[in-house]
């Protein structure tokens, strides 16, 4: 299965979504923000990231603007409790490959998995 980068400053949010990765079968690898979620991409080259957006020292805007810039082409899904539509555009148009809403329905984080790892 895929190795999932999960990107959110809270450890809860890190466990629950670690968690249904990993009853899928996915490899999972975590990190509290955007710095250390591009540190992480470098040396373990995941297959997706899953990414919040409001972190501190290093936000998940930024962290899409980076890794686009630097040419890293892997499905980003963004999971956020942001619920405006300006925010869900300006992710997309970021290279987003999707927009996941919190809290976490495992359902729906399951379906975007499978519609976009296969």
């Amino acid at each position: 299965m895929a190795k999932i980068l999960i990107v959110d400053d809270s450890m809860f949010q890190r466990h629950a979504v670690g968690k249904v990765l990993k009853e899928a079968g996915h490899n999972v690898l975590e990190a509290e923000n955007g710095r250390v979620a591009l540190e992480t991409t470098a040396a373990e080259a995941p297959d997706a990231m899953i990414l919040d957006l409001i972190m501190p020292e290093y936000n998940g805007f930024d962290t899409l603007e980076t890794l686009r810039k630097k040419g890293i082409q892997i499905p980003v899904f963004i999971l956020t409790a942001d619920i405006q539509q300006t925010t869900r555009q300006r992710c997309l148009d970021l290279g987003a490959t999707a927009f996941l809403n919190k809290p976490l329905n495992k359902d729906e984080l399951r379906g975007v998995l499978l519609h976009f790892l296969q």
